[in-house]
């Protein structure tokens, strides 16, 4: 039962944090949730299938299928919050007026829904397949009955869901006038961490150099295992023990976007005078 609470958990808290943070940023803007909730539902089809399939995944990439599929769905995941990042900032006056009054169409452009509908596939889909995979694994390990799992998971899912519940309903009391700011932060730092951890992956099966690993050790201060060290992880990617790759993949992955962020406010700025 601890081993599938636990297994459960971790791979749980990550889905529901990113889908919280997506439907916080997006609150107000019609069809947002519909967009999101395919997401969500086609990452857990995508879960199932790659859950039952990871075994002959890894086989074919001679064991590091795992790494080389996390790695993949991070890096598009990635890529897809910075893009959404950019549009906000871009089209954040626009946002703002449609929740005040919600009959306004938004002016400028279209919120890219499919980009919420992937980002929300991907996390639920790759820490879904993980789960399943993991819990196909400790069931071979410890011979737990199939209740006691089933319950331990259950138990490990209600806990992830009440903390991306909280952090939801904290980000959703911001004023809309912050909300922007707070937001577009939060998924920079994700997409940044995302970046990193997939740097990780690839590190690990030798594809990329480490330069120097680890490059510091905080395990004494604050551990990668402990339940603040796994909403770290999972908001900004933090590791204990962190290769210097990792390290300068985070930094330049914020660097950047924060820059063209930065960038593309003013332009916005510009647009809207004229």
């Amino acid at each position: 039962m601890i081993a599938s609470l636990v297994i459960v958990f971790r791979e749980m808290l990550e889905m529901v944090l990113v889908v919280g943070v997506l439907m916080a940023a997006t609150q107000g803007v019609p069809g947002s949730r519909k967009w999101i909730g395919i997401g969500v539902f086609g990452g857990l089809m995508g879960a199932g299938f790659f859950g039952l399939f990871m075994e002959q995944m890894e086989a074919s990439f001679e064991g590091e299928g795992e790494f080389i599929f996390n790695a993949v769905i991070l890096l598009l995941a990635s890529l897809l919050i910075a893009w959404t990042v950019f549009w906000m900032s871009s089209h954040g006056r626009e946002m703002s007026q449609r929740m005040r009054l919600a009959g306004v169409s938004v002016k400028g452009g279209e919120l890219p829904y499919a980009a919420l509908a992937v980002v929300a596939l991907s996390a639920v889909m790759r820490e879904g397949s993980e789960a399943v995979f993991f819990l196909f694994g400790a069931a071979q390990s410890i011979h737990e009955d199939g209740w006691s799992m089933l319950i331990g998971g259950l138990m490990g899912a209600g806990s992830a869901l009440v903390i991306g519940s909280l952090v939801y309903l904290g980000l959703v009391r911001i004023p809309v006038k912050q909300l922007f700011s707070v937001a577009g932060w939060l998924l920079m730092l994700l997409a940044a961490g995302m970046a990193s951890q997939a740097t990780w992956n690839l590190v690990v099966i030798g594809w990329l150099p480490a330069l120097v690993d680890p490059l510091w050790n905080s395990s004494s201060i604050l551990s990668s295992s402990s339940m603040y060290g796994e909403l770290l992880h999972v908001l900004v990617g933090y590791d204990d023990q962190p290769s210097a790759l990792q390290v300068i993949v985070f930094a330049v992955s914020l660097m950047v976007m924060v820059t063209l962020k930065q960038r593309l406010q003013p332009q916005k700025m510009e647009t809207v005078r004229a």
